[in-house]
């Protein structure tokens, strides 16, 4: 059964599915999890959060859309992001609640991206890891902020003490070369 298919079932709450998925995706997602959150106690808590969701919320997830890896991999990767900013700052974030978690935490893919499953996805991370390393190393950096520490523009723009605006540019070139990287084979 398709990673799709599992997240239909799973949104008519069925358990069998459920399980399926778990099997299919709990390694990949505690790794992300404990890669984001760096504290076991932690990302153990969180881990189980982000399949509380997902049993909850896979009604929200778009059928038509086809890409329930993206799905799971942004949710999971939105959550472990959103408990490292409450580690850290608390009394900053909005308070959690049903909305909140609608809004920041379940993703709301493009109707524009291309499907990914998981098996695809195992099948060019290679691909991907050597393209990113083909990056320089300040555009390494860039990516890794937005994405593992899911900071903002300006955030990045703070941590490393430049303009906004280069940042931006930064973060332009750093995923054309990756883009460019993946398609030219320079991976």
């Amino acid at each position: 059964m398709s990673d799709h298919e599992l997240l239909v079932k799973i949104a008519e709450k069925d358990v069998e599915a459920f399980k399926d998925l778990y099997k299919r995706y709990s390694k990949l997602v505690y790794a992300l999890v404990t890669k984001i959150v760096e504290d076991e106690i932690i990302a153990d808590t969180t881990f189980e959060e982000i399949f509380l969701i997902i049993w909850n919320k896979a009604g929200k997830y778009d059928r038509n859309s086809q890409n329930a890896y993206c799905w799971i991999i942004t949710l999971a990767r939105n959550k472990a992001i959103d408990t490292k900013r409450r580690k850290l700052n608390s009394t900053t974030l909005d308070e959690y609640t049903d909305d909140y978690e609608n809004y920041m935490v379940i993703p709301h893919l493009s109707p524009h991206i291309d499907p990914l499953d998981l098996e695809m996805a195992v099948n060019i991370s290679e691909n991907i890891e050597k393209a990113l390393m083909n990056l320089t190393e300040a555009q390494q950096h860039v990516i890794y902020l937005g994405m593992y520490y899911g900071f903002t523009q300006s955030e990045i723009s703070k941590n490393l003490n430049i303009p906004i605006q280069t940042v931006s540019s930064k973060i332009r070139l750093a995923l054309s070369s990756l883009r460019d990287n993946l398609l030219h084979g320079e991976a």
